[in-house]
């Protein structure tokens, strides 16, 4: 083939996860090329192993192929695959053999990429343009010599070993004694330029002038630097004297600034008692408003009539009162109607006629306000009495009240009102409920959550009423039963399960720990 590219380098940037990177020149083997990792920050390089690092493919190619990395290069780094062809010659030709022209032609592209490979070395070797000369560029100062030392030009141009900065050539006077080469170096003894340090810049003759800057130049100015050090000191002195002055003033100042310091805090202080004070002032105002407003709603004050609201709009609730100017009666609402709470004198019986109302029944009748006789009270259901027994006094037992207890419990009664068992209204109901039967003869309770109905120890053999279930806004409430409550086939209950829906459950004690409940009668609307 022929060699018509002379590339011979490729670079690329590492990114923490490319692997695979292109190589575009032609490799005989894959030992051929070197692969090195250069870190951005630090220029160091290192080279890689094959094998342990990365795989090469694409051996043989004319346009080159792939380096794949068993890790990617990371972020900050510099990939460079640069062809090394051995400077090896490796074709052997037998005498009277045909012509090997491939052979050959591998031979000759084997030299061409040597020479490419040795130019790009050269490259980046430093040299003089092509313009320029240089009549030795060798130098013969031996190790030892050389050490410590760097390169430099000497007068001519030519490569040179010298030391860093120059040669110390002791002192001398302003006009110089002596004469002196390039980058030699001097130390003035004249007053006006004593301990100055000068270097020579292009060789000089002796009489010649340090401050002369066309071959010298000052390196230290010791008078210059001797000069301000004095005037340093004398800076100094002044300075200590007003550093008294200043700690003085700042003692003074941080006196000041504890004082200031410790009036805040006292201010701090008194601010916080003052929130503290007014926060009590307040809360004692709110609970004064409170209580004000607490009583305004209980006790209403003086009105002609019955109010339908208290005084500030808002509902009536049970206990509230107020003094009618009517009736000029105190007046407590029940919960539903308004009922006296006081009565006028008039309206009371009197201490006078206590001793007469006791001593005779027709009497006591006059003073209330009854109309009654004997004959009318013993003709109450049934009941007979004589005006003897109703004239009976402390001590003495009625025979009136001996016939009612029989008569009530043998015969029965006849109620002539609306009768109403005692209610228990719940609108509370979850986990564990005990119903107070010595209380309660019927039951309105309001589920809001799963309710257990726990044995109860105040049921009476042969009381009846009912128990309403009621869902709450959520519904799906449900209701257990202890083991004194009994169902038809010990089936237990199921209600109605959408919210605000109410059930009916019919109950009968049919005798000590045991309450029978009767089929739920189910979603009322």
């Amino acid at each position: 083939m022929t060699v018509s590219s002379t590339n011979t380098k490729n670079s690329y940037s590492g990114d923490d996860s490319t692997v695979v990177f292109a190589y575009t020149f032609k490799v005989f083997d894959d030992d051929d090329i070197q692969v090195i990792l250069r870190n951005d920050t630090t220029g160091a390089e290192t080279v890689q192993t094959k094998t342990t690092h990365y795989s090469v493919s694409g051996v043989g190619n004319t346009g080159g192929g792939n380096i794949t990395f068993v890790t990617a290069p990371a972020t900050g780094e510099t990939v460079v695959l640069l062809r090394a062809i051995p400077l090896t010659q490796t074709t052997d030709y037998t005498p009277n053999d045909p012509f090997p022209a491939a052979t050959h032609e591998d031979a000759l592209d084997r030299l061409t990429f040597i020479v490419q490979d040795q130019q790009e070395e050269l490259d980046r070797a430093i040299k003089i343009s092509k313009t320029n000369t240089i009549t030795s560029p060798e130098f013969t100062v031996g190790a030892t010599t050389r050490a410590n030392k760097i390169f430099a030009f000497d007068s001519s141009g030519d490569l040179s070993v010298t030391q860093e900065i120059g040669t110390y050539q002791g002192t001398d006077a302003t006009t110089t004694t002596s004469a002196y080469s390039e980058r030699d170096i001097i130390k003035s003894t004249t007053a006006a330029q004593l301990n100055n340090v000068y270097i020579c810049v292009a060789d000089s003759v002796a009489g010649d002038l340090l401050t002369d800057t066309d071959h010298f130049e000052l390196l230290v100015d010791a008078v210059s630097a001797a000069t301000s050090a004095t005037n340093a000191a004398a800076s100094a002195t002044t300075a200590s004297g007003h550093a008294d002055d200043a700690e003085a003033a700042q003692a003074a100042a941080e006196t000041a600034q504890s004082a200031a310091e410790t009036a805040q805090a006292n201010a701090e202080t008194a601010e916080t008692n003052a929130e503290t004070a007014q926060a009590a002032a307040e809360a004692a105002q709110a609970a004064a408003e409170l209580a004000a407003d607490n009583f305004d709603d209980t006790y209403l004050g003086a009105k002609a009539s019955d109010p339908s609201v208290d005084n500030d709009g808002d509902a009536l609730t049970a206990g509230d009162l107020y003094f009618n100017t009517t009736s000029n009666n105190l007046k407590v609402y029940t919960g539903s109607a308004w009922a006296d709470a006081a009565l006028v004198a008039a309206d009371f019986l009197q201490v006078a006629n206590n001793l007469s109302d006791l001593a005779n029944a027709a009497t006591a009748l006059t003073n209330l306000g009854l109309t009654a006789t004997a004959a009318e009270l013993n003709t109450l259901d049934g009941i007979t009495a004589t005006v003897t027994e109703l004239n009976y006094t402390d001590g003495v037992t009625s025979a009136i009240q001996t016939q009612l207890d029989s008569k009530f419990a043998t015969a029965g009664g006849t109620l002539t009102g609306a009768a109403v068992g005692s209610t228990d209204t719940d609108t509370t109901n979850t986990g564990s409920v005990t119903l107070d039967f010595s209380t309660n003869q019927n039951f309105v309770l309001t589920l809001t959550g799963n309710v257990t109905l726990a044995n109860p120890t105040t049921e009476q053999v042969g009381q009846s009423g009912f128990i309403v279930f009621i869902q709450d806004g959520t519904g799906g409430r449900t209701v257990s039963l202890g083991t004194d409550y009994e169902t038809a086939g010990g089936a237990g209950l199921t209600l109605s399960t959408a919210d605000s829906t109410t059930d009916i459950v019919p109950y009968v004690v049919a005798a000590s720990g045991r309450i029978l409940l009767g089929t739920p009668q189910l979603a009322f609307a």
